[in-house]
C-alpha cells in the first residue's frame, strides 16, 4: 500500500508540476517559401504552434499532446470546456462497490483511420504499452487488466483509485492501431478526425481528413501546424494572413488585435497555470498574514499584466464544481485595522512596528510567469498599508526558498489542474508532509478531508471536499491564488471550433473545427 501510494503521489506530483513540455531545438517554419498552391482550393485551416517534437508517438514523452492537438488521436474519455470529465471512445465506466475493479465499455462504432475497429483488446495494449513507454505512468503496469468482450474489458487496481476517469483522458493514454502502425514517430494511426498527411520532426505538421472518421462528419479538409516559437513571427504571420489561428497572445499582440475587430476574433479564457504565493505560519502572525491578504488585489495586479491573466480566487478555474470557494475583497482600510488591533502602530517612516521592532516580510519569487512583476506590485500594495517588503529573487526556487523555508511570502507558479480533477495541486501543496507544504499551515480537520479525496470515488464529493480543503486554507490566510494565465486565441473572422474554449492545452482540432 504504501509503494501504491508513493507512485500515486509521485505521478501528481510530475503532472501538477509540469509546466508544459519543452520546446524543439530546430528553426522555426519560413512560410513565405513554403509551396501551398496544392491547399488553394481546399478548406485548410492554417495554425501556428510554439513548441515541436521529434516523434508523433503518442506513448511517449507528452508527444501526445500534440497528437491530440493535431486532432490525431483521441483517449478513451476526455475534459470538457468546464472540466468536467466526459467519456470520449468509451461509451462509459463504472466501478465495483469495492472501488477496485473498475469496467469499461467502448463505443462499438470506434474505428482507427484505417478502418479497423477498436476492441477492447487493443484498448488494453495501448493502457500497457504507455506504462511500458511512459515513465510518468509507469505506475499503470501494477494494474490488471480483463478483456470481457469485444467492447469492454476491466481495471483492478490494488488500491481505491478514484481518479481513473482522468487517467483515462490524458491525452498520452491516445488509442493506436498497434497492429497495423508501422513508424509510431512518424505516422500513428490513430481514431481521430485526422490523419497525418505530413511531418517534419521538430517543424511543420500537416494533417488530412480521415474519411473513416467514426464520430460524423469533418469539416476541414486539412489543416498545417507551423512551428513559430517567437511571439513576433506569430503576429507578422497573422497580420500577413498566412496564418488563420494560434493562441499564446501576448498582451502587445492582444491590443494590436483589439483595434481591428473586423479582421481578427481574440477570445480569452482562464486556463490552468496558477500565480500563488505561500504565507509562512512560523514567521508571520494571523493578524499579519490577514492583512497581506487583505492588501494583495489581484484584479489590480491582473489590470497591470494588461489581461493575460484573469484575478484568481482559488487556484481552480470557478467554471469548475470543484473552483467554487470565496475570499474577501482587497481592503487596505481592513487590513490595517487588523495590525493595530495585534498593537503595531504607525512610526515615523509610515510603517508599522510592535515593541520597537518594524513589521517587514521577506517576498521570495523567481522571475518567471510574470512572478518578478507581482513581486514589485506586491510591495507597493503592501506598502501602502504600512508593511515593508523586501525582495529576494532566487533562480531556482525549489532549491533554495521552497526547500529551506526560509521566506516570509513565498511566490510560485504551477499548473494547477491537468487532469480536471483537484487532488493533485492539493495532494502537492496542502497535505501534511508534501514538498509544498512549507508554510507552516496545520489543521488536522484539513488533513481529514485530503485523506477522504484521495479515495473518494463520487465526483460530486469529491468537488465538495475539495472546495472544503481550499475555503480552509484561504480562511486561514495560509496562501494567497493571485491569478490565472489566460488561454488567448486569435483567430480570423470565420474560424471556429478550435477547442478556445477549452483551458486545457492539450486540444485544439475537432470534427467540428472549421473556417468560413
Amino acid at each position: 500500500m504504501k509503494r501504491f501510494l508513493w507512485l500515486l503521489t509521485a505521478l501528481c506530483m510530475a503532472v501538477t508540476l509540469c509546466a508544459c513540455s519543452p520546446a524543439g531545438t530546430s528553426e522555426e517554419t519560413d512560410i513565405s517559401s513554403l509551396d501551398t498552391s496544392s491547399t488553394e482550393n481546399s478548406k485548410i485551416l492554417r495554425l501556428a504552434e510554439s513548441y515541436a517534437y521529434p516523434s508523433l508517438d503518442t506513448h511517449v514523452e507528452y508527444y501526445g499532446w500534440f497528437t491530440s492537438i493535431y486532432g490525431i488521436t483521441q483517449s478513451l474519455y476526455r475534459i470538457g470546456d468546464d472540466s468536467s470529465l466526459q467519456p470520449c471512445l468509451a461509451d462509459s465506466a463504472s466501478v465495483d462497490e469495492s472501488g477496485l475493479i473498475w469496467t469499461i465499455v467502448l463505443k462499438e462504432e470506434v474505428c482507427f483511420s484505417n478502418g479497423e475497429p477498436l476492441t477492447a483488446q487493443m484498448a488494453v495494449r495501448n493502457i500497457q504499452r504507455l506504462a511500458q513507454e511512459n515513465e510518468r505512468f509507469y505506475y499503470l503496469a501494477d494494474f490488471q487488466y480483463q478483456v470481457v468482450d469485444e467492447a469492454s474489458f476491466t481495471i483492478t487496481t490494488p488500491e481505491v483509485y478514484p481518479t481513473m476517469l482522468n487517467t483515462l483522458a490524458s491525452p498520452e493514454m491516445g488509442m493506436l492501431d498497434l497492429d497495423h502502425t508501422s513508424d509510431f514517430d512518424l505516422s500513428p494511426i490513430g481514431t481521430g478526425p485526422f490523419q497525418i498527411k505530413s511531418f517534419v520532426p521538430s517543424g511543420t505538421v500537416e494533417v488530412e481528413r480521415n474519411d473513416n472518421y467514426w464520430d460524423g462528419e469533418v469539416k476541414l479538409d486539412g489543416a498545417i501546424f507551423y512551428y513559430m516559437q517567437d511571439d513576433d513571427s506569430k503576429l507578422m504571420a497573422m497580420q500577413n494572413g498566412e496564418i488563420d489561428a494560434y493562441d499564446g497572445v501576448t498582451a502587445a499582440a492582444m491590443e494590436l488585435f483589439s483595434a481591428d475587430p473586423a479582421s481578427y476574433t481574440l477570445n480569452s479564457i482562464p486556463a490552468t497555470r496558477l500565480q500563488f504565493y505561500i504565507l509562512n505560519e512560523n514567521t508571520l502572525s494571523d493578524p499579519v498574514r490577514a492583512a497581506i491578504n487583505l492588501a494583495v488585489d489581484p484584479q489590480a495586479i491582473a489590470e497591470f499584466l494588461k489581461g493575460t491573466v484573469t484575478p484568481a480566487i482559488g487556484p481552480f478555474s470557478p467554471s469548475a464544481s470543484y473552483g467554487q470557494v470565496t475570499k474577501p475583497d482587497p481592503d487596505p482600510q481592513a487590513a490595517m485595522a487588523q495590525l493595530e488591533n495585534a498593537g503595531y502602530q504607525r512610526n515615523a517612516n509610515g510603517y508599522y512596528e510592535k515593541d520597537g521592532q518594524e513589521l517587514q516580510v521577506n517576498i521570495c519569487y523567481y522571475a518567471a510567469r510574470s512572478l518578478d512583476t507581482i513581486a514589485v506590485l506586491m510591495q507597493e500594495q503592501l506598502k501602502t498599508i504600512g508593511i515593508r517588503a523586501t525582495l529576494t529573487c532566487e533562480e531556482d526556487a525549489d532549491a533554495t526558498y521552497i526547500a529551506t523555508g526560509d521566506f516570509d511570502i513565498a511566490l510560485y507558479c504551477m499548473i494547477a489542474d491537468s487532469a480536471g480533477d483537484p487532488y493533485a495541486f492539493i495532494d502537492a501543496t496542502i497535505r501534511d508532509g508534501s514538498y509544498y507544504d512549507c508554510g507552516g499551515f496545520d489543521d488536522p480537520d484539513c488533513q481529514a478531508l485530503v485523506e477522504k479525496l484521495q479515495y473518494e470515488t463520487d465526483p460530486e464529493e469529491r468537488a465538495r471536499l475539495a472546495n472544503s480543503i481550499i475555503q480552509m486554507v484561504i480562511d486561514d490566510n495560509a496562501f494567497g491564488f493571485v491569478g490565472l494565465f489566460n488561454k488567448i486565441s486569435v483567430m480570423k473572422p470565420g474560424v471556429t471550433g478550435i477547442s478556445e474554449n477549452c483551458p486545457f492545452d492539450f486540444y485544439r482540432l475537432t470534427a467540428d473545427s472549421d473556417i468560413a
